[in-house]
C-alpha cells in the first residue's frame, strides 16, 4: 500500500473517530436534557405528579423547558469554548472551573431577565417581581446542576490531556520543537538564555523568557523552583531539607548538569513547593 493511500485510509479513520465520539458527546448531553426536562416538569403540578388521579402529561411545560435549556445550552457551549480556547487548553484547575460557571450563570441571568420581563407584559401585562425572582433563582440552581452533568466527563478529558498529551512548542533561532511535558524534566536560565531540558538529558535551547514561559505550561505539573529554574514534578528525585528552612532538589541522575545539579528552595516557598509536589 502506497504512503498516500496510507495516509488518506489514517485521515478516514481519524475523521470517522471525531464524529462518532462529538455524536456520542451530544447524543448524552440531549438524553440528560430530556430526562431533566421530564422529571422537572411532572414535579411542577399536582396533575402532572406521577400517580395522580388525574395526571396530565405536562406537554406546555415540557416544551417550554426543552426551549429554555435550548437557549442555556448554547449559552454554555459558547462559554465552554471559550475557556476551552482561552484556559482549559493549558491547565484545568478548580479556579479556572469555579469562573467558568459564574460566568455562565451571570450570562445566563442577563439573558433570563429581559425574556422573562417580555414574556409576563405579554401574557400578564405585569411584572411580578418576586416570581421574577423565584424563577430565576430556580432557573441558576438547576441550571448549575445541569450545567454540571452535562460537561463533567468534557472537563476531565481536558484535565487527562493538558496532564498527559500537553506539548510545549519551542522556537530556537530558525528551528521549531514540539516537546511533549512527560519528556521535559526542567526549564532554566543562564546569561539571559532559556534552556529546556529532556529527560535524557539533552538540552534545548530556547526563545522563551523564563516568565513568560511560566504563564505557558501547567502549574500542576511545573514549578517555578526560583529565579532560574522551573522543574517538572516527575523529575525530582530527593528532596532534602538544609540549614535556614530551606530546601535542596536532586533530580534523577539521567539529568546530568552542572547549571542545574543543585536546586534550592527558599524557606519562604517551602510550604508551597510541598503542596505543589504532594
Amino acid at each position: 500500500m502506497s504512503t498516500k493511500t496510507q495516509t488518506k485510509n489514517t485521515l478516514k479513520t481519524d475523521w470517522h473517530t471525531f464524529i462518532s465520539s462529538s455524536a456520542w458527546r451530544w447524543f448524552k448531553k440531549v438524553t440528560v436534557l430530556i430526562i431533566f426536562s421530564l422529571v422537572i416538569n411532572h414535579l411542577a403540578t399536582p396533575d402532572s405528579f406521577p400517580g395522580s388521579d388525574y395526571y396530565r402529561f405536562p406537554i406546555e411545560g415540557f416544551l417550554a423547558s426543552i426551549v429554555l435549556c435550548i437557549i442555556i445550552g448554547i449559552i454554555t457551549e459558547i462559554n465552554f469554548q471559550y475557556y476551552k480556547k482561552k484556559h482549559f487548553y493549558k491547565k484545568v484547575e478548580m479556579a479556572t472551573i469555579v469562573w467558568f460557571m459564574a460566568s455562565t450563570l451571570g450570562y445566563i441571568t442577563l439573558m433570563y431577565i429581559p425574556v422573562n420581563f417580555i414574556f409576563s407584559l405579554v401574557v400578564d401585562g405585569q411584572i411580578e417581581f418576586y416570581y421574577l425572582l423565584i424563577g430565576l433563582l430556580i432557573t441558576l440552581l438547576l441550571s448549575f446542576i445541569l450545567i454540571g452533568l452535562s460537561y463533567a466527563q468534557d472537563v476531565y478529558n481536558l484535565y487527562k490531556s493538558s496532564i498527559r498529551d500537553a506539548v510545549v512548542t519551542i522556537e530556537s533561532g530558525a528551528k521549531t520543537t514540539k516537546l511533549a511535558y512527560e519528556s521535559i524534566a526542567c526549564f532554566y536560565s543562564e546569561n539571559k538564555v532559556v534552556f529546556a531540558v529532556k529527560n535524557d538529558g539533552t538540552t534545548i535551547s530556547t526563545d522563551f523568557i523564563l516568565n513568560e514561559l511560566e504563564e505557558k505550561i501547567n502549574n500542576q505539573l511545573f514549578y517555578r523552583a526560583n529565579r532560574q529554574i522551573i522543574v517538572h514534578k516527575d523529575a525530582v528525585e530527593e528532596i532534602e531539607k538544609i540549614e535556614n528552612g530551606k530546601l535542596r532538589i536532586q533530580l534523577k541522575a539521567a539529568i546530568e548538569n552542572d547549571a542545574i545539579k543543585e536546586i534550592n528552595i527558599s524557606r519562604y516557598k517551602r510550604k508551597e513547593f510541598m503542596n505543589w509536589f504532594q
